[in-house]
């Protein structure tokens, strides 16, 4: 039983099992479901930040019980990593600038959040290809898609710099 909660809980009810691109769909999925939380249930940020934080806690012991007896250790469908690498740049411009975001202008942000973060983490840029490479645990597998979210927020701060400098 406890076993099947796990399973559910790294391949995010079952998405990860999706035959192709696992990573995508689940990246997916939770672009669609912190767009679902922000704007149009208006969760709080603070519940949302507490909700993020109990997922990446326990994403540790979840996946590690996972692939505790398998002998690939970041099988395609664990996908709870990509949920916690794309929560990171989504939540960062939900709380940035302490204004309220329209529901057409997160779309957008959104949708280049998840474009970029999947280019991240599949090129896998160092320190990504490190984490990927050096930790065959729990630990690489969840370290590196939070590398490629940071990724996808330094991206965007340039973006946002280079934007306000030369583009009036």
């Amino acid at each position: 039983m406890i076993k099947k909660i796990n399973t559910l809980f790294v391949t995010m009810f079952g998405i990860g099992r999706i035959p192709k691109i696992p990573g995508t769909f689940g990246s997916l999925a939770t672009v669609i479901l912190l767009y679902i939380f922000f704007h149009i249930l208006d969760l709080s940020p603070l519940l949302i930040f507490v909700f993020l934080i109990i997922i990446f806690i326990f994403s540790f012991k979840a996946v590690a019980l996972h692939i505790k007896n398998n002998d690939n250790k970041d099988p395609k469908e664990v996908v709870i990593d990509e949920f916690i690498g794309q929560s990171i740049p989504i939540y960062m411009y939900e709380i940035s600038h302490g204004t309220e975001k329209s529901s057409d202008e997160a779309i957008i942000f959104y949708g280049a959040c998840f474009i970029l973060f999947r280019f991240f983490d599949i090129a896998k840029p160092f320190p990504v290809n490190f984490f990927d490479r050096k930790f065959k645990n729990s630990f690489g597998v969840i370290m590196d898609d939070i590398c490629a979210g940071f990724y996808v927020v330094l991206s965007l701060i340039c973006f946002m710099i280079f934007k306000s400098y030369f583009i009036q």
